[in-house]
């Protein structure tokens, strides 16, 4: 595919500098459109060593707002940034909308120099592409325009370029002995590329491939394309159709699962017995912290459940066994200006734990298909595709080693009443009820079907959802703790 390109494309100096000038005016122009309308951009440039990826960055962002855009070079993940998913580092760096990011190499590095260094296996990489598929898709889907660029060079060029740089002392720094290695297996870095390009150019995010011998010709293709991109992006917005109605529904289908009214809320412990089961699961717990240490293990645990259900108290007696270094809460309420500006998920990859942490996460990602779906935060399409590119979120956390535990606490509306009627007469616990407490309440049918619908379609092998009977706390504290336990020693047991 790529041997298909004509490399012997060039321009002239006065057509190029006739067509450059045009393109800059129009980036500036686009840029503006952008910001007004909120759509973010995300420029992807992958090529061949000495491409000008370097000099197509630069005479770029000569020419736009400095405050509008951020440029992120890409180099080979550090000890800190292997110990998350390989996408973590890239969600960091995603613009906000309006704004936008030039990424000068970006995650494909990880199926291009990692694959050809060996630090990813071929075994992997049909699972790190389909990753980079769904994340390119969400970024898409959510209302970002992507550019991707490859710029080819034949072997000769690429070379005759290295030794050029290698010659010029104020360039030479530039060279790097991975840039040699690729000159040394030309042939196979293409196959790689080639496999990347057929494999990851989706309708979504496709690959434009760019003739790179000529570094005129390369630029005015690049520009061109990324300002096709943006206009096209502007233009589907101009295109949307206002949100719909929401319809909330109140009561699942017949064919519908009733996974709550499953559950036994009639289970209970006595105090004698909550103490000693308590006492012997936070031991086991608190044993496993140097497996977790030795192995580099990282832990989610995330908590949902009804208002008063009970996550702070089973929270409580989850951490008190815990070393305080060893663990991070993370509590989520309505997101910020800033996370609104960004992918929902953003702010949840953000928290993430690193490997030898556990974090605990009261409420999570899930407020997307619940509280935003009933309160209509969210539109229809928003939260029904969420229930994809949740399941897609877990499998990225799984399969990079991260044991992830999904509680959802669940007590009748009788018990809610009760602990409402509870912390309203109790000066000390009043702080915990509030006028949303009630206005919830008032929905529990439409949130039912929603809890219901989400347990359904996003609890998954690698990642179930545990519901766990909390009318009775005792009850539901230890049986929180034992599922922690055994979910940890699987894992272990697993490696």
């Amino acid at each position: 595919m790529l041997d298909n390109l004509d490399l012997n494309l060039s321009l002239d100096k006065e057509t190029y500098d006739s067509k450059i000038e045009v393109l800059m005016k129009q980036l500036r122009s686009l840029q503006k459109a952008c910001w007004e309308k909120k759509l973010p951009v995300i420029l992807v440039l992958e090529g061949w060593a000495a491409a000008g990826k370097g000099a197509l960055v630069k005479k770029m962002v000569g020419y736009i707002d400095p405050r509008g855009f951020t440029v992120h070079p890409i180099w080979p993940a550090t000890d800190e940034e292997r110990s998350y998913p390989f996408l973590w580092r890239f969600w960091q760096k995603l613009p906000a909308r309006g704004q936008m990011s030039f990424f000068y190499h970006s995650w494909y590095t990880h199926v291009l120099e990692d694959r050809l260094f060996e630090r990813v296996s071929d075994a992997q990489v049909p699972m790190v592409m389909r990753q980079i598929n769904a994340f390119e898709r969400q970024m898409v889907d959510d209302g970002a325009a992507i550019a991707k660029f490859w710029i080819h060079l034949s072997k000769k060029e690429l070379k005759g370029r290295l030794k050029k740089l290698e010659s010029d002392k104020l360039q030479a720094w530039r060279v790097r002995p991975e840039d040699w290695h690729q000159a040394k297996n030309y042939d196979k870095y293409r196959t790689f590329a080639e496999e990347m390009v057929v494999q990851t150019s989706t309708g979504p995010a496709p690959w434009t491939l760019v003739e790179g011998d000529c570094q005129r010709w390369a630029r005015v293709k690049v520009l061109t394309q990324m300002a096709a991109t943006i206009t096209e992006a502007l233009d589907r917005l101009h295109l949307q159709s206002p949100p719909l109605a929401v319809t909330i529904q109140n009561r699942l289908e017949p064919t519908e699962p009733d996974f709550l009214a499953q559950v036994n809320l009639s289970q209970v412990l006595t105090s004698e017995e909550y103490k000693q089961k308590l006492r012997q699961e936070q031991v086991r717990l608190g044993k496993l912290q140097q497996s977790l240490h030795q192995q580099k293990m990282s832990v989610l645990i995330l908590f949902e459940g009804w208002d008063a259900a009970g996550k702070g108290g089973a929270i409580k007696r989850l951490t008190d066994i815990l070393d305080p270094r060893s663990y991070v809460v993370n509590a989520f309420a309505a997101p910020t200006d800033e996370e609104k500006a960004h992918h929902y998920l953003w702010r949840f990859w953000r928290k993430l734990p690193n490997a030898e942490k556990i974090a605990i996460f009261d409420r999570s990602w899930y407020g997307r298909v619940m509280v935003e779906r009933v309160e209509g935060f969210a539109t229809e399409t928003e939260w029904r595709r969420a229930y994809q590119e949740i399941n897609e979120f877990e499998e990225q956390l799984t399969s990079a080693g991260c044991v992830l535990i999904k509680f959802w606490l669940h007590i009748s509306q009788e018990e809610q009443l009760k602990r409402f009627t509870d912390r309203h007469e109790n000066p000390f616990k009043q702080y915990k009820l509030t006028d949303e407490d009630w206005r919830n309440r008032e929905k529990w049918p439409f949130y039912d079907v929603a809890v219901n619908q989400m347990i359904q379609r996003t609890s998954t092998p690698a990642a179930p959802w545990t519901l766990i009977p909390a009318n009775d706390k005792y009850y539901a504290r230890v049986n929180v703790i034992e599922t922690v336990v055994q979910a940890i020693r699987n894992e272990l047991k697993r490696r």
